[in-house]
């Protein structure tokens, strides 16, 4: 009889165990959060605590621009779930219908977001139904005080003749026409031929001046002193100020772009519930506090700017007040024959530089 009791114990052990082996493999399979974001844009002891906390696994990848991720989502091959884009690109993916409404009764700690940067966000989410913001942030100059004399107040700073040869500009045709735009006083997000003629005169003449284009090497010259002056965001101000104090950041008075990097659900995602998970789990007041302490891109978390030290809340290039605001724009979609329009200008005055 024990024979017996035992043998049926075994099965029935054997059974569930079974049972909780298919169980587990459902559970695997929806414990699972794909996400696509910027490199270097999240601290990764946040991502282990979040999947210490919550049982599910981060599948992280990276990308580097905003045009490099849009045809991925576009295609759907791979399905994301959680994908963090900037505003204009937000925005196209709305129109292109390839991004699913966010439940924000899934996001309690939306409540900790800056009621002016969720205003801001309707420029390119008009109903604030498919994104949460994550960073914002200025485009700038960044100056070393102990090259450049007098104060940095206008985007003319860049066309000083004083600073030839110590001048950079980014090469990116949105961010270097903001500079002529903003000066000539129109939009950023023009795409009238005869303004855009005239930024591009403007950029000509400012050729001659420059040391160079470039992205993130920026960094680099500008903390080595091998530079007066450049176009710069101002996310990674705080670390470059750190490697070098003699840096400083000005929004200029004509005004600028502001940017809102938000994170989105794209239509074809296989793990929603997941992906409001790890959105709320960003933005706890402490988790948003940690993050920021990292990229050191601003937040939009009140919670954790409740946190911080005083400094830096007081630090108009960590956290601009709403009069520098004012006079910014966020970048827009331009289309494809505004996009065609801004890269063929680019190109034009990049031969001209060649041939100069």
């Amino acid at each position: 009889m024990k024979k017996k009791i035992i043998v049926f114990v075994l099965a029935v052990s054997l059974c569930l165990s079974c049972l909780a082996g298919c169980g587990g493999g459902k559970k695997d399979s929806k414990g699972v959060v794909k996400v696509y974001n910027w490199g270097e844009y999240i601290d990764e002891e946040v991502i282990q605590q979040f999947e210490d906390e919550t049982g599910i696994e981060v599948i992280y990848d990276t990308f580097e621009t905003n045009e490099e991720m849009y045809p991925i989502i576009e295609a759907g091959g791979t399905s994301y779930d959680a994908v963090c884009p900037s505003d204009y690109m937000i925005e196209k993916m709305i129109k292109n219908n390839l991004l699913a409404e966010i439940d924000y009764d899934n996001i309690p700690n939306m409540k900790y977001l800056s009621e002016s940067i969720m205003e801001g966000s309707k420029a390119f989410d008009p109903e604030n139904k498919y994104s949460v913001p994550y960073t914002f942030g200025t485009l700038g100059i960044l100056y070393n005080t102990a090259m450049v004399e007098e104060p940095v107040t206008s985007w003319n700073a860049l066309w000083n003749e004083k600073y030839k040869g110590e001048i950079l500009m980014y090469n990116s045709p949105r961010d270097l026409f903001t500079a002529p735009l903003e000066l000539l006083g129109y939009s950023i997000n023009t795409t009238d031929e005869a303004q855009l003629g005239e930024a591009k005169e403007l950029l000509l003449e400012q050729k001659p001046l420059l040391q160079r284009y470039v992205m993130d090497q920026i960094k680099d010259i500008m903390i080595s002193g091998s530079a007066a002056m450049a176009m710069a965001y101002s996310g990674e101000v705080l670390q470059l100020q750190e490697a070098n104090p003699d840096l400083a950041y000005v929004v200029p008075e004509e005004g600028s772009n502001y940017f809102i990097d938000s994170w989105v659900i794209p239509a074809n995602s296989e793990n929603k519930e997941n992906a409001e998970a790890w959105i709320n789990f960003l933005n706890d007041p402490e988790i948003a506090l940690k993050n920021f302490e990292y990229i050191t891109y601003s937040t939009p978390n009140t919670g954790a700017q409740e946190l911080m030290d005083q400094s830096l809340l007081e630090n108009p290039a960590v956290f601009p007040g709403e009069e520098i605001l004012k006079k910014c724009e966020v970048f827009h979609s331009l289309g494809e024959e505004g996009d065609t329009l801004f890269n063929d200008l680019w190109l034009e005055i990049k031969d001209a530089a060649v041939k100069s």
